[in-house]
């Protein structure tokens, strides 16, 4: 279960969304991402009232490194 502490439920009421310059196409599998907050909020960018979650610029980081160098299975 995720803690509140690192959701936002209403993604709506927060600024600075950009979709990834790789996401294209119409597979609509979109996540965005905000800037210029303390952690890193991340949504479904189908679902713009949806919740987000936050995670640390830390754990953000590292998540990305290990999709770039293909370290997490499909």
């Amino acid at each position: 279960m995720v803690s509140s502490e690192h959701t936002v439920p209403d993604s709506s009421s927060l600024t600075g969304w950009y979709k990834s310059s790789h996401s294209g196409g119409g597979q609509g599998e979109c996540l965005e991402v905000a800037r210029g907050h303390a952690g890193v909020p991340v949504r479904d960018s189908k679902d713009v009232h949806g919740p987000a979650l936050v995670f640390s610029a830390r754990g953000w980081s590292a998540f990305v490194s290990a999709l770039r160098n293909g370290e997490l299975a499909g």
